[in-house]
């Protein structure tokens, strides 16, 4: 049995050798690491596991419904002042012009709570949990992706980091500022040779000689909210002494109060959208920041950053959920009143084709979103492949929901008095900041296969003690050779049963082809970006599959009145999400597309040498 386990390609012993260097991959990430005895430990993560072609659906099935009566009923009571804001006292045609808002909208906004949405009601915050901020970002991405920007700026990250991370004193000096002092916060990470980049800040930050303070020194640049915030989360290069005696460069978070002295910024950015939120440089000239400031331990920014960005991105869904919403109701009013050719447009296939694939996109894109936040308010904490999936996955859908709706409304929508074309500006920024989404695609395909490498790391073991790991040896052989495989369809409706036998055939070829592609590249597979967009794209699509099959499972057993739509939308999506990830698959085995992204590649390295097209110019000249 043995010898014919060792000739199975995917696991001969040399094969297996190259598997152990995968474990190297993203090592600051937080994906679990093998235990002393070689197993694997549990993490409950959806997203992590179909990277091993297995379902894990403790944080899926049922969906997520967090909120009790009271809390619903709190959220009720917040949503009537909110849109009354955006109907009789926001106006963003104007904030938008003006390049800023009016004192009296800011104004309103503190006085509805809506800077300390997430703040505990003891520091003078609503004390809401994720859930229901999001149904409350929801209408206001509905409205003014502009005030959305500065609200996200202010709580989802400026101040993010001290109710994750402060101390008791910290919390208790800050929060009730920020909440409803009028004292706004800011997220200073982004630096002019920084940006995706973290590890490369320059701004830096040394002990005085008394000890007391750090001396910050350095800036930062495209800082949402610069120009008016008072309290800003900065991180900064420290050098720290490790046990062994060793000094070396690591980040460091620090609370800094503009009132500090030596932090002055630059004037405000002039942008392509989102023009009445602040954006600015922001410079730090010998900044004393007091030892306690310091925000978590000394050498844990970088830590502290990407844990902030990942707890912050769940709000994304939500925000540009709204926008599409907002985008599907503009479109259908068009169509269902303009007449062309004597037919109103609602009638002709390619305009139905175009409202059919915006709706899924936002149904989709919402149970995502809601699968997320209902599991940060359970209390699950392995939640960022998923936050990742979710900001990707927004902010491509509400750009391309966006750019439809102006199609379909013909010349009328490219006019600015429609409204759309400043929501198509505002929402090009969301597939950038907050992490930049080719930068997370990355992300969610090296972290999802350093989770599958070291599982991979367990097979191997195994495989050197055959007599005492049968059944784990089995279990690999089964699915590899394509028995048994996944199935969803005991956990949906019985009438969702197709398309959850599309979403494990997914998972089954997903999780194959990562483990091929693990034995094949080993540690090189990072710079394997063709196949690493592709891994990223297929993870997206089955996530999305699995969240709206859950959705529509409870909808069905609630009996809401969009059950029939539901399942309509869940079905199409499967079926075409499907499709995409089994020819995204196919591309990555093929002999044929592997040698056609060498040719991209070249075509690239031409054009870049060239700095400018390659080619001749048809004329000659």
């Amino acid at each position: 049995m043995l010898s014919s386990l060792r000739k199975f390609g995917s696991f001969n012993p040399l094969a297996l050798k190259r598997q152990t260097i995968v474990l190297r991959l993203l090592a600051t990430t937080a994906t679990k690491k093998p235990s002393e005895n070689g197993s694997i430990n549990s993490n409950p993560s959806f997203v992590h596991n179909i990277f091993r072609g297995q379902l894990e659906h403790s944080e899926l099935f049922p969906y997520p419904m967090p909120l009790n009566d009271e809390q619903l009923e709190t959220i009720k009571v917040l949503i009537d002042p909110m849109e009354n804001f955006f109907k009789n006292i926001n106006k963003p045609e104007i904030s938008d012009q003006k390049g800023e808002f009016d004192p009296k909208v800011i104004d309103t906004l503190w006085d509805l709570g809506g800077f300390g949405i997430a703040v505990p009601e003891k520091y003078g915050g609503l004390g809401l949990n994720y859930t229901q901020l999001g149904r409350l970002t929801d209408a206001v991405g509905g409205n003014d992706l502009a005030i959305a920007t500065m609200l996200g700026a202010h709580q989802s990250i400026g101040y993010k980091g001290i109710l994750l991370y402060g101390t008791d004193e910290q919390k208790a000096k800050y929060l009730p500022q920020v909440s409803s002092g009028k004292v706004f916060a800011a997220f200073a990470l982004t630096e002019p040779s920084a940006g995706s980049d973290v590890a490369s800040i320059k701004t830096r930050a040394v002990k005085s000689s008394d000890g007391k303070h750090y001396i910050l020194n350095g800036s930062k640049i495209w800082i949402t909210n610069g120009g008016i915030a008072e309290i800003m989360t900065v991180f900064a290069r420290t050098e720290v002494i490790d046990d062994k005696g060793i000094k070396k460069d690591k980040i460091t978070a620090f609370i800094v109060e503009k009132g500090f002295g030596g932090v002055t910024c630059g004037p405000p950015e002039k942008k392509l959208g989102i023009k009445a939120s602040n954006t600015t440089e922001v410079y730090f000239d010998d900044v004393k920041v007091p030892i306690e400031n310091i925000l978590g331990n000394i050498g844990d920014g970088f830590k502290v950053a990407v844990n902030i960005l990942n707890n912050g991105r769940f709000g994304m869904g939500m925000a540009l959920g709204g926008t599409m919403r907002m985008c599907i109701k503009r479109a259908t009013e068009h169509v269902t009143q303009r007449e062309t050719f004597g037919n109103k447009l609602e009638s002709y296939g390619g305009i139905q084709e175009k409202i059919a694939r915006m709706s899924m996109l936002q149904y989709v894109n919402q149970s995502i979103a809601y699968m997320l936040s209902g599991n940060m308010d359970l209390g699950s904490n392995d939640f960022h492949l998923e936050a990742a999936i979710s900001k990707v996955f927004a902010s491509d859908s509400a750009w391309y929901i966006c750019d439809e709706t102006i199609q379909i409304l013909g010349g009328m929508g490219f006019m600015v008095d429609a409204g759309i074309e400043r929501f198509l500006r505002d929402l090009r920024i969301y597939r950038i900041y907050e992490g930049a989404n080719d930068i997370l695609k990355l992300f969610i395909a090296l972290t999802g296969m350093q989770y599958a490498g070291n599982h991979l790391k367990q097979v191997q073991k195994a495989l050197k003690n055959p007599a005492m790991n049968l059944g784990l040896i089995f279990k690999e052989v089964s699915k590899k050779y394509g028995f048994g495989g996944v199935d969803m369809t005991t956990l949906v409706h019985p009438s969702l049963n197709s398309s959850a036998k599309l979403c494990g055939e997914s998972i089954d070829a997903f999780g194959q082809t990562v483990t091929s592609l693990l034995i094949k590249y080993g540690k090189n597979i990072v710079h394997e970006q063709f196949h690493l967009n592709r891994i990223a794209e297929s993870a997206i699509d089955i996530h999305a599959m699995a969240c709206v099959l859950s959705r529509a499972s409870t909808s069905i057993k609630l009996n809401l009145p969009s059950v029939d739509h539901e399942k309509l939308m869940v079905d199409a999506w499967c079926v075409e999400a499907h499709d995409r990830v089994q020819v995204n698959m196919r591309k990555i085995k093929s002999p044929e597309f592997n040698e056609n992204f060498k040719r991209m590649s070249q075509i690239s390295k031409n054009s870049c040498h060239a700095k400018d097209v390659v080619q001749m110019h048809p004329v000659g000249f």
